[in-house]
């Protein structure tokens, strides 16, 4: 069974396995804070718990626990090795936060995964002239793949590169008619 958590700030709503869900929901101290209750939807995209107190001396102190970290150390420890730290979401989706969607990978798979900050939408892919330049980074070095006529060219060919070198850990665009096969 999957738990749909609606987001205190936000329509949307987070995916958890029933088993996840009954962990989080039984813990005392989770509990005692409303945990289940009171996640939001972080400007990163993912679901965080996010509660500030005043200490004695007047001061605060804020407590921020992300949950897609929280599911990963307490049912995916074992998986964690020394490269991979960090936590991420194999469809992207970061409010999925479902066993079989939750990953641990090193920095390098994390930055590759990331949203494209380009104009063109594809990762690797820029406009230059009336042509299409891809571009992807290999062993901190920028390869030129070479220039397209279309956005979706250049993209399709920085899949092929990225999927040749990286694997299922590369980044790959979605370009209709291109599958990561």
């Amino acid at each position: 069974m999957i738990y749909k958590v609606k987001l205190k700030n936000s329509d949307e709503t987070v995916l958890l396995d029933d088993n996840v869900y009954e962990s989080l929901s039984s813990d005392p101290y989770l509990s005692k804070v409303d945990f289940i209750n009171n996640l939001r939807k972080h400007s990163s995209g993912c679901a965080v718990f996010q509660k500030t107190w005043k200490k004695a001396d007047g001061s605060f102190k804020t407590e921020t626990i992300y949950l897609h970290k929280l599911i990963a150390e307490r049912f995916l420890a074992d998986q964690r090795k020394d490269n991979k730290s960090l936590v991420g979401a194999r469809n992207g989706d970061k409010l999925d936060c479902r066993l079989e969607n939750l990953v641990y990978r090193s920095r390098s798979v994390a930055s590759r995964q990331r949203r494209t900050s380009s104009k063109t939408g594809f990762t690797g892919v820029y406009k230059e002239h009336n042509r299409y330049r891809a571009v992807i980074s290999i062993d901190g070095k920028s390869i030129h793949i070479g220039m397209f006529d279309s956005p979706e060219e250049a993209a399709a060919a920085y899949n092929k590169l990225s999927k040749d070198v990286y694997g299922e850990e590369g980044k790959i665009n979605k370009v209709k008619g291109w599958e990561r096969g």
